[in-house]
Order: structure tokens, then C-alpha cells, then sequence
């Protein structure tokens, strides 16, 4: 093996190290994040806003199929952080090996099945007729790219489970930039419409699996051999038990937005799933430097628990919960401030675009500020639930990471979901989000401190 980064996650101050790992991965999603600001832009403004309606319906189904990936690399992920922690450099080569394994042939089965059966999914996720051809248009190109894309989050969260956050940062950093240029020049200069985007999005996914590759052929510390590959069944199961928990909560987010898109054409019409486009982008978007500080706490908590350093792992509960929360009041305060603004940028202006649009565009204007507002009402108290959620995944506690993984969508929202529009119409999905962040704030923080109190008593 190379010479071991990894080490610096149990010496270096916790402060130090989380302001290590979380910039390069907030920069990194928000770079991604300003990817998919910028490609609904394109397509809003280029296309128009049916075709944000399009986009938002097929997300969730590629997504799903590439969360095989995403939830290989943070199960597996844990599994090696605590493997390098313990200094068993054997059994993290094996890990990474059956990572890949278990990722490539998953969602390739997935991706074919997708092929296979999309115009069901396509309606099942709640496409209406007025943009049902736009989004199977999407969905087929990008669909042939989506194991790349699977590969890609795998490789991502390993490499951040070496302690390298600067390459993760760069793996989601590249095919961000390449997919807005290519955005620009295929929807555009050659004016290709859905077919544009969709293009752009595949050939992003080819640049970051080029990187992905790349890296772990020549920067890596974990050098495999054809025997890593074979799949063994203690580390599957392991892989396989933490997974599940990022797994399961793709699946729910899933069901959530086949449920959404629904309820919105039900109780609404077509524009309403363009206006949940737009917030579920403000929401990766507006949030990016939270997701950074909890992706950086992940491999800090994983390895100083694998190397019995408790008080290390107490300490980067408390800074990460502190940093995240100063960043969630701040962002909070903008959201509230300026949601106009934000839904402007996704509008094109009034000229050169007909009646239709025009009209279409002005009732988004309408519609989306309040929405927005609602949606990130609960905002400061998140970050509670998500540091919580990921401490159970990254020491290895797989039901707690997974029931508390699920609180927010599985057992608050969905409810809320099927319940408050019955009697509040669109009103009641907006107002949905903030009383299940809340409610999942309350339970996640009372489990977290019922651990950290158990660990207390251990040293």
C-alpha cells in the first residue's frame, strides 16, 4: 500500500480535520449542486418550465439506480474508515474490491430493468401528458450512463474514506463544469432541446468515472488484486447491512417523490410539479455547506471509533453539530429574505417566448416564493438529525442509522404528506417539510444523546 493519509484522521486536531474533510466536500457538492442550478435553469429558460417537470420526474428513478452506488461507498466507506483505524490494511483492500463488484453488476441489472420498463416508471413517477415525451426523451440517454454514475458515488465516498477530500471534492467538481458547458453548447449553440441536456448529463458522467478511475489507478493507497474482487460473505454482509440504511433512504426519498408529484398534479396541475423542481434543487443547492460539514464528519467519527479514540468521537459530534448549525441559521435567514429572487433566476425573461410560456412562467413567480419559504421553515434545527443520522452509520450501529435515517421522509413526511392536503390543498405539501424536520429533530436528538452518553461511560 501507499504511504497511509489516512492516518492524520486519528492525530490531527478535530477542529483542523473537519474543516479539512467539510470545505473540499462543500465545495464539491456545491459545484454539483450549481450543476443541476444550472442545467434546470438551461432547461427552464431554453425549453420552458414543463420541460423542469420533465426533469424532475426522472431524476429519482436514475437516482435510485445510481444510489447503489452512493450506498455501497458510504456503508463500505465505513466499513473501510474502520478498517484502516484498526490498521487491518487487508480486509479494506478486500472492501474496496467487493465494492466494486457489488456496484457495477447492481446497477447495471437495475439499469437494464430501467430500459426495459420505462414507460411504466416514467407515468408510475407521476409524469402528466403534457411532458411525458419530454422526460422519456431524458431518461433514455441518460439511463445508458447511469452505472458510470453509479461507480462514480461509490469511488467518490471511498476516496474520502482515505482521508483525501480534496480528490472527492475534484471527482464531483469536473463533470459539474463539463455538464454546464456542454449544456451551453448542446441546448444553445445547437439548439438540441431535451436531447441537449440529457447528452450533457451522460457525457458529465463519463468525465467523472474517467477521473474516478484514473485516481484509483494512480493516487490511491488501497492497490487491488484480481482476488479483491470476489465477493466474500462476511464483508458483503457487513457492506450490505450498513448500505441499507443509505439504500433504504434513497428508496423512501424514492417514494416520496412519486408520492409528491402525484399529490401536486392531484390536488394542483403541471406547474406545481415545476415549482417542487425548483425548491428540491434549492435544497441540495441552499444546504451544501451543511451536507459538507456532515460528509466530513463521517470518515473523522468512523476511524477514531475503529481506533477506540471515544472522547475524538465525542468531540467531532459537538464541532460538527456547532459548525452546521451556524451555516443552517445563515442560510435560513437568505431563504427567507430573498425567495423571489432565487425563483426569478429560474424564469426566462419575456422576451421572445409565447403566450403560453409567459403565462406559465408568471404563475411559477407566484406560486414558488411561499412554497420556498415553508419548505426551509425548520432549517436551523436540521442539523441535529442529519449528524446524528450519520454517527450510527459511521461507527457501524446499522438499525439505529437506518430508523433514524428514515425519520424525516419515512415516518414524518410521507404521513403528513398523505394527510394535509385532503384538507389544505398544495398548501399542506409545503407545510409538511418544516413539522417532520422538527419531529425528526426531536426523536434523532434524543437517541444521540442517550449514545453519547453510553460512550461516555465507557471511558
Amino acid at each position: 500500500m501507499a504511504k497511509r493519509n489516512s492516518k492524520a484522521l486519528g492525530t490531527a486536531p478535530i477542529s483542523k480535520l473537519l474543516i479539512q474533510q467539510a470545505v473540499p466536500a462543500s465545495i464539491g457538492i456545491l459545484v454539483m449542486s450549481l450543476n443541476m442550478i444550472v442545467d434546470t435553469i438551461f432547461v427552464g429558460r431554453w425549453i420552458g418550465p414543463l420541460a423542469i417537470s420533465a426533469i424532475t420526474v426522472v431524476i429519482p428513478v436514475t437516482f435510485f439506480i445510481a444510489a447503489i452506488g452512493l450506498a455501497v461507498g458510504i456503508g463500505g466507506g465505513s466499513v473501510l474508515s474502520r478498517a484502516l483505524g484498526a490498521g487491518d490494511n487487508d480486509k479494506a483492500l478486500k472492501v474496496f474490491g467487493n465494492q466494486i463488484t457489488l456496484t457495477f453488476f447492481t446497477s447495471g441489472i437495475l439499469a437494464i430493468l430501467g430500459l426495459v420498463f420505462q414507460d411504466y416508471l416514467i407515468e408510475f413517477f407521476g409524469a402528466g401528458e403534457s411532458f411525458k415525451d419530454l422526460a422519456l426523451t431524458y431518461y433514455n440517454i441518460v439511463l445508458y450512463g447511469i452505472v458510470m454514475l453509479a461507480m462514480c458515488m461509490m469511488g467518490n465516498n471511498v476516496i474520502r474514506a482515505e482521508g483525501k477530500p480534496k480528490f472527492a471534492m475534484y471527482a464531483m467538481m469536473l463533470p459539474a463544469i463539463g455538464n454546464i458547458f456542454m449544456d451551453w453548447i448542446l441546448i444553445r449553440v445547437f439548439d438540441m432541446g431535451m436531447e441537449g441536456a440529457a447528452w450533457a448529463t451522460f457525457i458529465s458522467y463519463a468525465i467523472c468515472f474517467a477521473f474516478i478511475f484514473w485516481f484509483f489507478a494512480v493516487k490511491s493507497e488501497l492497490r487491488l488484486k484480481w482476488s479483491s474482487f470476489s465477493l466474500q460473505r462476511n464483508i458483503v454482509r457487513e457492506i450490505n447491512a450498513l448500505s441499507f440504511v443509505t439504500l433504504s433512504r434513497q428508496g423512501v426519498i424514492a417514494v416520496l417523490t412519486i408520492l409528491l408529484n402525484n399529490v401536486l398534479i392531484h390536488y394542483g396541475d403541471d406547474l406545481d410539479v415545476a415549482v417542487y423542481g425548483i425548491i428540491s434543487r434549492m435544497l441540495m443547492f441552499a444546504l451544501f455547506p451543511v451536507i459538507g460539514v456532515n460528509q466530513g464528519f463521517l470518515p473523522i467519527a468512523g476511524y477514531n471509533y475503529g481506533a477506540k479514540q471515544f472522547e475524538r468521537v465525542r468531540e467531532s459530534i459537538n464541532t460538527s453539530i456547532k459548525y452546521s448549525g451556524g451555516l443552517a441559521v445563515l442560510i435560513f435567514a437568505l431563504i427567507m429574505a430573498f425567495p423571489t429572487e432565487i425563483v426569478t433566476v429560474f424564469i426566462g425573461s419575456s422576451d421572445n417566448i409565447d403566450a403560453q410560456t409567459l403565462a406559465n412562467n408568471t404563475e411559477i413567480l407566484k406560486r414558488t416564493p411561499n412554497a420556498l419559504r415553508w419548505v426551509f421553515a425548520a432549517t436551523p434545527i436540521i442539523v441535529v438529525q442529519l449528524i446524528g443520522a450519520s454517527y450510527f452509520q459511521a461507527i457501524g450501529k446499522a438499525v439505529p442509522a437506518l430508523l433514524l435515517s428514515l425519520t424525516k421522509q419515512g415516518f414524518f413526511l410521507i404521513p403528513l404528506i398523505l394527510i394535509l392536503p385532503t384538507y389544505l390543498g398544495v398548501f399542506g405539501v409545503w407545510i409538511s417539510f418544516p413539522i417532520a424536520d422538527v419531529l425528526a429533530t426531536v426523536v434523532t436528538g434524543y437517541f444521540l444523546n442517550a449514545a453519547v452518553k453510553k460512550m461516555r461511560a465507557t471511558t
